[in-house]
């Protein structure tokens, strides 16, 4: 009988899940209540992923807009007179209680925003504005009164929010005095404090080289609540990148270290069914909106932690270009049969000629994580868990 499916993706919907929970258990349970269900069948290399917010829930993974302030201190020395912040993204789920904690910790804050968007793609204005007034992203500089008497007060395209006003009131409330500067330099923050942290995330160890030789204090935000401790949570390799909003006083951490839950879960299923699928800790998707020109990607890996299988990239054919050039003259059927078999032969001409058409190889995690992530979705739909089956099938399958 023809095949007449590919990769079939399932939300799975479980139980909330709180600190202390055994995610390996819970998670297999779901699974398990979907196979005896027959929701679908177990095969190897189906894939199994569940959020990285329900992995830190469980490990109880939270700090306080205090513990940052207290981080912040010890590792200054002392209360700061004025804390630079360089490349903050516009975020109030991602960047609005860090700041909380930030300006608690000093008499002024002064934020140096990229324009004419953040690291992530969140526009403060747009490149027809840029265009419109003549602006060199690469070399001008403007202090808020400037910014504003050019661009005046604009707001998001999608929340509606005056970021640098929500700013403005989170730092002001707290006590401290606020600034702000808008310069694609990092190096220009030195023009008003040598007390820095620089808020981006993929670009935070290219950005904390040109400080090398600069008489300053300089952190990235993964040096910030990376140190084992008993009052509260903590990452030791990421801080409070990937760090997300819990309520008005405290933020949810990137997981820490949980290879035992993925490869826990791998050994479970394999014991109940037999056979391997392989396993990933999953949150944010690497992909673009077309409209808000927004990448996605604000944590600072897709996926902090999988099971063997799925590293590396995709070693496919490109089946588009097989059909439009080397079996274009030949019959439908006689088309298929062509391509099935160029597949099976993985022939080293034909990747040759692919990669010379632009084919990008992308990591597995990335792939499969982003896949994840529109799945699940950022709101109510309840399903933490996604099941993928057929993923690594190909054409010749």
């Amino acid at each position: 009988m023809e095949r007449l499916l590919g990769t079939v993706v399932y939300g799975l919907r479980g139980p909330i899940i709180n600190k202390g929970d055994d995610v390996v258990k819970i998670a297999t349970e779901v699974i398990k209540n979907c196979i005896d269900q027959n929701k679908f069948k177990a095969e190897d290399k189906d894939v199994f992923a569940l959020t990285e917010s329900i992995v830190a829930r469980a490990q109880g993974n939270y700090v306080s807009v205090d513990d940052i302030r207290d981080d912040l201190i010890l590792k200054f020395g002392n209360k700061i007179d004025n804390l630079g912040l360089v490349f903050p993204i516009l975020s109030r789920n991602r960047f609005s209680m860090i700041l909380k904690g930030f300006a608690k910790a000093a008499k002024k804050v002064t934020i140096q925003f990229s324009f004419p968007s953040d690291e992530v793609g969140n526009h403060l204005i747009s490149v027809e504005e840029i265009e419109k007034h003549k602006i060199n992203p690469y070399t001008d500089k403007f202090n808020l009164a400037e910014w504003e008497g050019i661009f005046g007060k604009q707001k998001h395209i999608f929340t509606g929010i005056n970021y640098i006003e929500f700013y403005r009131e989170i730092v002001e409330k707290e006590g401290a005095e606020f600034e702000a500067v808008f310069s694609n330099s990092p190096l220009d923050i030195l023009n008003y404090t040598n007390k820095v942290i620089l808020c981006d995330i993929h670009t935070r160890y290219i950005n904390l080289k040109k400080f090398n030789d600069k008489e300053a204090t300089v952190l990235t935000l993964d040096k910030i609540c990376n140190q084992p401790t008993e009052k509260c949570g903590y990452n030791v390799k990421y801080g409070l990148l990937g760090s997300n909003k819990a309520n008005e006083d405290s933020l949810k951490l990137f997981p820490k270290p949980c290879d035992d839950i993925v490869f826990g879960i791998q050994k479970n299923i394999k014991n109940i069914t037999g056979k391997t699928i392989e396993v990933m800790v999953y949150g944010d998707g690497a992909f673009k909106d077309p409209v808000g020109k927004i990448w996605e990607l604000a944590d600072p890996v897709v996926s902090p932690a999988y099971t063997s299988g799925l590293e590396g990239t995709p070693n496919e054919l490109k089946l588009k270009y097989l059909a439009d050039n080397d079996f274009k003259n030949l019959s439908n059927q006689k088309q298929k049969e062509a391509i099935t078999q160029a597949i099976k032969e993985k022939a080293s001409n034909l990747v040759g000629k692919m990669e010379t058409e632009g084919t990008t190889p992308r990591k597995l995690t990335d792939l499969i994580g982003s896949l994840c992530d529109l799945t699940s979705g950022s709101g109510d739909k309840g399903t933490p868990f996604i099941y993928i089956k057929g993923y690594f099938d190909n054409y010749a399958d």
